[in-house]
C-alpha cells in the first residue's frame, strides 16, 4: 500500500519522499515514481528506532525545507495465538506499528507547525477493536490498530489549533501480500465480495491529504467493501 500511496500523492502534484526498513524497495518505489513524471527520493527508515526517525527528518528538511504530509503506513503482522505470544513478540508488534507512528506523528508536526498547515493519515485497520471484528491469533496486532485510533483522536485535537489535522484511513481486506493464504477466510463477511486494491485505498488517503478535507479531524475512514455494514 505504500508504493500506492507514494504513487496517488506524485500523481496529484506532491513531492513524495518514500521511506522503508528495506532500502532496495524504496529505491525501486521511487524509480517508479520518477517514471511516471513524479518527484521523489527514497530514505531507509526503520520506524522502531526514535534517533533515526529524527535524523531521517533532519535529512528531509534539509533537502525539501518542510513536511506538509505524513502518511504513517509502515506496519507488520504474524500470527500468534495469545496463549504463546512472547515478549519480544509483543513489544516488536508495538514499537512498529504504534510507537513508530506516533513518533513519526510527533515529528512530523513540529515541521507542519512551523508552516501552519498540515496532514497526518495513520494507517489504522477494520480490526481495530469497538467495531465486531476480532481476529484470532492476533491480540498484538489489533492492540496496535485501536491503539492508532485512539492515538488519532487525541492528537487531532491537540494538533488543531494549529491548522494540522490526524486522521486515520482503516482498510479491510486489501490484496497485499498481508493477507496472503487468509484471504478466503475474511472474504464471507465482505458484502462486495472481493479483495480491495491498494488504489481504493490510496483515494483515500489522497482525499484526507487534500485541502477539501479541511474539516474532517479525528476521524476514522472505513475502506472494507461494505464489511461493518453487514
Amino acid at each position: 500500500m505504500g508504493r500506492s500511496h507514494a504513487l496517488a500523492l506524485a500523481k496529484q502534484g506532491a513531492t513524495v519522499v518514500v521511506t522503508d526498513i528495506d532500502k532496495q524497495s524504496c529505491d525501486s518505489v521511487v524509480d517508479e515514481v520518477i517514471s511516471t513524471g513524479g518527484k521523489a527520493s527514497c530514505y531507509k527508515l526503520d520506524v522502531a528506532n526514535v534517533s533515526e526517525i529524527n535524523e531521517v527528518f533532519d535529512a528531509i528538511i534539509s533537502e525539501h525545507g518542510r513536511v506538509d504530509i505524513l502518511i504513517n503506513n509502515a506496519g507488520i503482522y504474524t500470527a500468534v495465538p495469545a496463549l504463546e505470544m512472547t515478549e519480544d513478540q509483543w513489544n516488536t508488534m508495538i514499537n512498529i506499528n504504534l510507537r513508530g507512528q506516533f513518533f513519526c506523528a510527533q515529528r512530523a508536526a513540529k515541521e507542519m507547525i512551523k508552516t501552519g498547515w498540515g496532514r497526518i493519515i495513520n494507517i489504522g485497520s477494520i480490526a481495530s477493536g469497538g467495531v465486531g471484528v476480532g481476529i484470532a491469533n492476533s491480540s498484538h496486532y489489533t492492540a496496535t490498530k485501536g491503539g492508532i485510533i485512539g492515538m488519532t483522536e487525541s492528537l487531532a485535537v491537540e494538533f488543531a489549533p494549529h491548522n494540522i489535522t490526524v486522521n486515520v484511513v482503516a482498510p479491510g481486506v486489501i490484496d497485499t501480500p498481508m493477507v496472503d493464504g487468509a484471504a478466503s477466510t475474511f472474504l464471507s463477511g465482505v458484502p462486495l465480495k472481493r479483495m480491495g486494491k491498494s488504489e481504493e485505498v490510496s483515494a483515500a488517503v489522497v482525499f484526507l491529504s487534500s485541502e477539501e478535507a479541511s474539516y474532517i479531524t479525528g476521524s476514522t475512514m472505513y475502506v472494507d467493501g461494505g464489511w461493518l455494514a453487514s
